[in-house]
């Protein structure tokens, strides 16, 4: 069999199991698959580097299909290319507790580099991925690190906003081993693209800065020397557009919308075989050839991993890459994490973060981030530490801009990629811009740390557009997300070492722009008691407490100065410390119960924010003081005053 012949076949094979496997399921996207099979085979039969046998060899090439509603296509791919995927789980596609779910998920398929399906993150997240191949190259040299980014994008990617933010970013970087693939067919799930989407990609890619290619998305000898060329382009991320047909082959399907999100039907699947010269009879069917000819991956893998291997192992630097690789810290920086000293007056939140986070900066080498044009006010510049840029790829201090969307998602592909621990600053407030990359960064179990400062109306002046209001409550509801609002420079730094070591979703550290007192500590509520999430602050006198006055952040001092009067009132109350609900939900029964004695039912909890939520912790006796309004213009203090979240309040709820 002729070469040609052979790769024919073997893209053949990827679009029948594709094909089959969709409409086993009765559900799923075949026409993508189909349309996209022959660039994907040249890519993964040519270039890409990876050895299916060790799907988390550091110097791979990493691949994103970020069409992730294409799955069928990648799970194809890995099963003939010998990745530990089974036929029987190609034929379990999209079926519960399978190996193959509706879209890649990282932690459920090895080899899937990242979950995606909402459009647009797989573009922004490999971006990530390029900028920490990009720090890791200029840290241990080529011969240790050198791979690409590559990525299957469609039309609908390119239409989602967070894509222009990554692409501006990406060009503006000159990402050279950033090269994106993209399924330019015209069709989207309401029918042809030109309803919507009609403008020049190639001129706004270039605009970008982007190396730009066209080819005919099923002529091999154009997509291979298009890769290639890209592949020498080093001052720029280049991006291929293949002119492809969705759902390629069928007869009556071919370039239109019924192929994209429906299963073919059994009459249509048969004449699609007989157009590709199949047995329309055979399901599920790979040509031996095909098997022998695409398993090769594996020996190809595993050569090039082992060279790779020899080469770390005469660097001198084994050591230290794997330490970073791994996530491992040591043990200097806990030394290096500051004590502050008790003071009235104290600092805000947002300054104690930036203390930490110089204070560190030496003992976490490859920790690196910054801020989306907010760098002053979020305290993220790690001082002397050099701009991230094409000309200083081993700068520390970011700058992206205002772009938040494409800020979260670069700071998952740098987490996923390993070797570098990235953390990213905002305004509280613009979580809104960056949820979609935060919730993805907790579906993937990526340790992203955001810095998400101006966490309440005590910004002040800046009003309503600006005063999170709901979002300690909208993101508290997030599964595997840690929020931590901590309520002095102390908790600050404990919630920095919190978030460092978290290894299995992100860390939202979110903090003030006022000033709060750096509180007096004790042996027995020291700042370290932050990981338990709640811990007592100040304790009653009696054995049971009259009530329990707790609270998160800034207004842990209003529940101290509460306390107070209380006391003057005959009331002996317990004041508790929260910053993390999610943490103290991970404690024993009997730790959450000796932080709050299930018998008090004398409860108060206040917080400049939300009061969803807090009825859990406070019981259906208890007193939930917050905003649930937006907020408004002022100085901070009069805001307070204004909306009652005061020290009063909360004598006068448990009173």
């Amino acid at each position: 069999m002729s070469a040609s012949s052979l790769d024919q076949l073997c893209v053949n094979t990827i679009r029948t199991l594709s094909m089959d496997a969709v409409q086993k399921a009765n559900s799923g996207h075949p026409g993508m698959p189909m349309g996209m099979a022959d660039a994907a085979y040249v890519l993964w039969n040519n270039f890409l580097k990876h050895n299916p046998q060790n799907p988390d060899w550091a110097d791979r090439d990493r691949f994103i299909l970020s069409a992730g509603h294409g799955s069928m296509l990648l799970y194809s791919l890995m099963h003939l290319t010998g990745y530990d995927l089974s036929l029987d789980d190609i034929k379990d596609f999209r079926q519960l507790g399978s190996k193959t779910p509706g879209h890649p998920e990282n932690h459920i398929t090895k080899g899937v580099e990242m979950t995606t399906g909402p459009l647009g993150q797989g573009f922004a997240t490999g971006v990530g991925m390029a900028m920490a191949e990009n720090f890791l190259r200029a840290e241990f040299g080529e011969e240790i690190v050198d791979h690409y980014t590559y990525a299957i994008v469609s039309d609908g990617d390119l239409m989602e906003g967070v894509s222009h933010e990554a692409a501006s970013l990406a060009g503006h970087l000159k990402l050279g081993k950033l090269i994106y693939l993209y399924d330019a067919n015209e069709i989207s799930i309401d029918g042809s693209t030109d309803l919507a989407y009609t403008e020049d990609a190639a001129m706004r890619f270039r605009s970008y800065g982007w190396h730009v290619l066209k080819v005919d998305g099923h002529d091999h000898g154009q997509i291979s020397n298009a890769i290639e060329e890209a592949r020498n382009t080093s001052d720029q991320p280049s991006i291929i557009i293949c002119r492809t047909h969705i759902g390629f082959g069928s007869p009556n399907k071919q370039d239109s919308a019924s192929s994209h999100g429906a299963p073919l039907g059994e009459d249509e699947i048969k004449l699609t075989k007989e157009a590709y010269g199949w047995d329309p009879n055979k399901s599920f069917y790979i040509p031996e050839e095909v098997k022998a000819h695409m398993t090769k991956a594996v020996e190809r893998g595993s050569a090039a991993e082992k060279e790779w291997k020899a080469r770390i192992a005469g660097s001198g630097v084994e050591e230290k890459f794997n330490n970073w690789m791994n996530h491992e810290l040591g043990t200097t920086y806990t030394e290096a994490l500051p004590v502050f000293e008790e003071d009235e007056k104290g600092m805000a939140s947002r300054k104690a973060s930036g203390a930490v986070l110089n204070a560190i900066a030496d003992s976490v080498p490859n920790m690196l981030g910054g801020s989306a044009d907010l760098t002053g006010s979020n305290n993220t510049e790690l001082s002397g530490k050099g701009t991230y840029g094409a000309d200083n790829p081993s700068g520390r201090n970011i700058h992206y801009g205002v772009r938040e969307h494409a800020m979260a998602a670069a700071m998952n592909g740098m987490a996923l990629h390993g070797g570098v621990i990235p953390f990213g600053g905002t305004f509280f407030i613009f979580t809104d811009y960056m949820r979609p990359s935060i919730r993805l960064a907790a579906l993937m179990e990526t340790p992203s740390i955001f810095v998400l400062t101006h966490d309440s109306i005590g910004l002040g002046e800046d009003g309503p557009t600006h005063q999170p209001v709901e979002h300690l409550a909208s993101l508290r509801a997030m599964p595997n997300t840690v929020v931590l609002r901590p309520a002095d420079a102390n908790e600050v730094s404990a919630a920095w070492k919190i978030a460092l070591e978290r290894t299995d979703g992100p860390t939202l550290l979110v903090l003030t722009r006022q000033n709060l007192p750096t509180l007096p500590r004790t042996r027995d509520n020291q700042a370290s008691l932050t990981e338990k999430g709640a811990y007592i602050y100040l304790d009653s006198d009696k054995k049971v407490p009259d009530a329990i006055l707790m609270s998160s952040g800034s207004e842990l001092h209003l529940a101290i100065e509460a306390r107070k009067q209380l006391s003057e009132k005959g009331i002996d109350a317990r004041v508790v410390s929260m910053p993390s609900w999610e943490l103290f939900d991970m404690q024993d029964e009997d730790y959450r119960n000796k932080v709050l004695p299930p018998e008090v039912t004398n409860r108060a909890s206040i917080e400049a924010g939300s009061t969803f939520g807090w009825h859990r912790w406070v019981g259906p006796e208890g007193k939930v003081i917050g905003l649930d309004r937006f907020g408004a213009s002022g100085p901070y203090q009069e805001l307070f005053e204004h909306f009652g979240i005061t020290s009063d309040a909360i004598t006068e709820a448990v009173s």
